[in-house]
């Protein structure tokens, strides 16, 4: 098992809130592969 920490700010797309995946680990998170989701905020939206 590897384990990847990412600090990522929520993006939009339509009306939904989405992670997008840092391309540097396209190679290892290919479609079809499962993966285990942890969120901790760590700072709130600001408008």
């Amino acid at each position: 098992m590897k384990k990847f920490t990412i600090t990522k700010k929520i993006a939009k797309h339509g009306s939904q809130a989405i992670i997008v995946i840092p391309r540097v680990l396209e190679n290892e998170l290919k479609p079809g592969t499962i993966v285990k989701v942890s969120l901790d905020v760590v700072g709130g939206a600001s408008k």
